[in-house]
């Protein structure tokens, strides 16, 4: 067994202040919906959080890789390939 885990990285857009925390697949992209306002990081934790619990991963095995301060952002999924995240994400 050669302990391979697989990872991808999904890129995001983030919309803060939203009503409530949503994470779907619009126009073929990943959007997530926070209601935390962007400051300190408040709406970036939240987006990743809820992309973790979407794809039913811990908080850790969802990193940021870029996009701290941008509404698009680009997460690194551990444990899961793209195509099984698009597929999470979908149902």
């Amino acid at each position: 067994m050669s302990g391979y885990v697989p990872t991808c990285t999904l890129e995001v857009r983030v919309t803060p202040r939203a009503g409530r925390t949503d994470v779907r697949i619009v126009d073929g992209g990943v959007r997530i919906r926070v209601a935390e306002v962007p400051e300190n990081g408040r709406a970036t934790e939240a987006a990743r959080r809820a992309l973790a619990s979407a794809l039913g991963l811990r908080r850790r095995d969802v990193t940021l890789r870029t996009g701290m301060t941008s509404r698009i952002k680009r997460y690194r999924i551990e444990g899961l390939s793209r195509t099984e995240a698009l597929e999470q994400l979908t149902y």
